[in-house]
């Protein structure tokens, strides 16, 4: 057809982000941490990783690089500095872990007169009475067995960070009402 215009040829152009990642022998990237990263490894070792995990979430926060004597140089140079902050860090952390092991918490909930509690008191509850006392903690640092379920006293495990555990004395109570909103009106003061 005269005047028809053809599609332009759609080649696709491969597009790289950087470098390659050494690869390990088991199909992994081999990475130099840069910071301790829980469950992984320490500051400076060299770690085998999926891919995925590489490019989602140790590079992109800065928590590894790629293995080269460049970067080892770079990270046993500042390894001195890095200790010093590292060993701040877990200072503030053994701090927060000592305050919360000195509190005592009061959490109201509904309940029957047996003690069994309408609904339960979990994780949210107790960082929300922390939160009461200035003390910031993610609901995932606390370590419970299960929802609380009924009056009483709990020790509730708290994971502060690294290796810093620290317990907390939680008190579930019944909720008081309010005495004055629950008060009917006695048969005297009705009229006649």
């Amino acid at each position: 057809m005269p005047g028809a215009k053809s599609k332009p040829s759609r080649t696709r152009k491969r597009h790289r982000r950087g470098k390659r990642l050494p690869k390990a022998p088991g199909g992994g990237i081999e990475l130099l941490l840069v910071q301790s990263v829980e469950h992984l490894g320490n500051q400076g070792e060299v770690v085998v990783v999926r891919p995925g995990y590489a490019n989602n979430f140790l590079l992109p926060q800065g928590l590894a690089t790629d293995d080269t004597e460049h970067h080892k140089r770079r990270v046993d140079k500042h390894r001195a500095r890095l200790q010093e902050i590292h060993k701040a860090r877990l200072a503030g952390l053994q701090a927060i872990a000592d305050k919360l092991g000195h509190q005592s918490l009061t959490i109201e909930a509904n309940a029957n007169e047996e003690g069994h509690l309408y609904g339960s008191v979990g994780p949210n509850d107790i960082v929300s009475a922390l939160k009461a006392n200035n003390i910031t903690i993610t609901p995932d640092q606390i370590r419970l067995k299960g929802p609380l379920k009924e009056l009483g006293l709990y020790t509730v495990k708290v994971h502060v960070g690294q290796e810093i555990d620290a317990e907390l004395k939680v008190w579930v109570v019944p909720l008081v009402a309010d005495q004055k909103g629950d008060q009917s009106p006695s048969p005297e003061a009705e009229p006649k």
